[in-house]
C-alpha cells in the first residue's frame, strides 16, 4: 500500500470544503467546555470563543468554521476523582456550560438532541451542538440520574473513563467486572430505551464485547482508534471493528498523538513509568502531565502527523466497512494534536488527504457525518419501540452485591 501524504493538492483541498458545504462534519467529542471550566469558570466574557482563542484553547467560532464543522459533540466531562454526588453535580454544570454557550452564539450555534435536528440546523447554517457524558461516574450509579441527562439533551454516555465504574471495566484500570456487571447491563438496556448513545470509547475490550452483546441499537465509539495500528488500550481491537457490521455502530477515529503512533504511545508508557518511579499518582491527569512536561525536555516526544491518522481510518475502513467510520478529534482534551491538525481548521486537510487517496464523495459524506447520524437515528428508533413495551427501569445498584 502506499504510504500516505502529509501534503494535499489545492483542488483536493478546494473540493473537499465544497463537499463539506453540503455534509455536516460531525465530531464526536470536543472538551471545550472543560477547559472552560479550568480556564475561566465558565465565564465565556473572559473567553470569547466568537474572536481567537488560539493561545488558550483548540476551538473557538471562527475556527470551527474555517475547520467546516457543521455538528458537535460537546463532551460534558468530569474527572472519575469526584466523589459521586459531585461527579453528578459537575456533570450538571457542565451542561449548563453548553447551553450557556448556545445562548450567546444563536446565530452560530444551536442544540440538537435529534438527527433530524442535527440536519436542520446544519442547513440554516449553524453549528448543531450535541452532548455527550464522558464517563459512567457521572450518573453515580442511578438510572434516575441517566434518566435525567437524557432529560436534559445528553445523547451519548461513555460507560467509563479511566478508570472503573463500579458496574464497568475501563481499559486503563485493573480489571474487576470483566465487562459489565448485572448493573451495567441494566445500564445499557436502560440508555437504549431512553434513545442515548452507548459509547464505548475509554471502555477495556471485555467491555466493549459484553456491551456489543447486550445492547438493541447502534453503539458508537466517540474517540478511539484502532489498535492493530497503535497498541493503546484505549483503542479498538479488529475482533470488535468486525462486529460495528452487524451493529450498525461507528467507531470515530481519534487525533490524540499516544492513541495515533505506536511510537508516541511507548514515549508515553515510558514516562508514566518514570513518573511512578518519582513517586507521582499516575491517577492525578494534573500531577503526571506535570512530570510529563519535565520529562520531555530530556526524552524527546515523537513525532505524530495528519498520516498517521489517515492510517487508523484507512485500517477501520478495511476492518469495519466504510459504513461504520467516523471523526472524533477530542480538541481541547489532550496536550498537542498531529502535524496538520493541531486545532479544529485541520479537518479540510485531512477529508483532502483521504480523497487524494482515491476515497470517494460518498465515502468522505459517510465519514463526515452521515454514519454517525445513521447511528444516532437507529438509537432513536430502538427507542421509539421500547418505551411501547418497556418501563423505566426501576434497578438500583447495590454495593454490597456488586451488581
Amino acid at each position: 500500500m502506499e504510504a500516505p501524504s502529509l501534503s494535499t493538492s489545492t483542488d483536493s483541498l478546494r473540493h473537499v470544503t465544497e463537499l463539506l458545504r453540503e455534509h455536516p462534519l460531525i465530531d464526536g467529542h470536543n472538551d471545550l467546555p472543560w477547559a472552560a471550566r479550568q480556564l475561566v469558570g465558565y465565564d465565556f466574557d473572559r473567553l470569547e470563543i466568537s474572536g481567537d482563542t488560539s493561545d488558550r484553547t483548540h476551538t473557538d467560532l471562527p475556527r470551527l468554521a474555517a475547520g467546516m464543522v457543521g455538528g458537535q459533540f460537546w463532551s460534558v466531562f468530569v474527572p472519575c476523582g469526584l466523589p459521586g454526588g459531585q461527579a453528578v453535580t459537575a456533570t450538571l454544570e457542565q451542561i449548563d456550560c453548553v447551553r450557556a454557550m448556545v445562548r450567546r452564539y444563536p446565530d452560530q450555534l444551536a442544540l440538537a438532541t435529534t438527527a433530524d435536528e442535527v440536519e436542520r440546523i446544519f442547513a440554516g447554517g449553524r453549528i448543531a451542538s450535541l452532548m455527550g457524558a464522558e464517563g459512567g461516574h457521572s450518573i453515580d450509579c442511578s438510572l434516575g440520574t441517566l434518566r435525567m441527562l437524557y432529560a436534559l439533551g445528553v445523547r451519548y454516555m461513555t460507560l467509563t473513563h479511566n478508570d472503573n465504574t463500579p458496574w464497568a471495566d475501563s481499559a486503563t484500570d485493573e480489571p474487576v467486572n470483566h465487562g459489565l456487571s448485572a448493573f451495567g447491563e441494566e445500564v445499557v438496556r436502560e440508555m437504549n430505551r431512553l434513545g442515548m448513545l452507548v459509547d464505548l470509547s475509554h471502555v477495556s475490550a471485555d467491555t466493549m464485547r459484553h456491551a456489543l452483546g447486550v445492547t438493541r441499537a447502534p453503539v458508537i465509539f466517540s474517540h478511539s482508534s484502532a489498535r492493530a495500528i497503535c497498541s493503546a488500550p484505549r483503542n479498538v481491537p479488529d475482533d470488535v471493528l468486525e462486529t460495528l457490521a452487524g451493529n450498525g455502530g461507528v467507531c470515530m477515529a481519534v487525533f490524540v498523538p499516544s492513541f495515533v503512533s505506536q511510537a508516541n504511545w511507548e514515549w508515553r508508557q515510558a514516562g508514566t513509568d518514570a513518573a511512578r518511579t518519582a513517586g507521582v499518582n499516575t491517577h492525578d491527569y494534573e500531577a503526571t502531565h506535570e512530570f510529563l512536561a519535565t520529562w520531555e525536555k530530556s526524552h524527546p516526544k515523537p513525532a505524530v502527523t495528519l498520516d498517521d491518522v489517515v492510517a487508523h481510518l484507512e485500517h477501520i475502513r478495511e476492518v469495519a466497512g466504510i459504513d461504520h467510520l467516523g471523526i472524533g478529534g477530542d480538541y481541547d482534551g489532550c496536550d498537542g494534536l498531529p502535524v496538520g491538525l493541531e486545532d479544529v481548521r485541520g479537518y479540510p486537510r485531512l477529508f483532502a488527504a483521504l480523497a487524494d487517496r482515491g476515497w470517494s464523495d460518498d465515502d468522505l459524506a459517510k465519514v463526515a457525518g452521515r454514519n454517525v447520524l445513521r447511528a444516532l437515528r437507529g438509537a432513536e428508533a430502538t427507542a421509539a419501540d421500547l418505551r411501547d413495551r418497556e418501563q423505566p427501569s426501576t434497578v438500583r445498584f447495590s454495593a454490597a452485591a456488586g451488581s
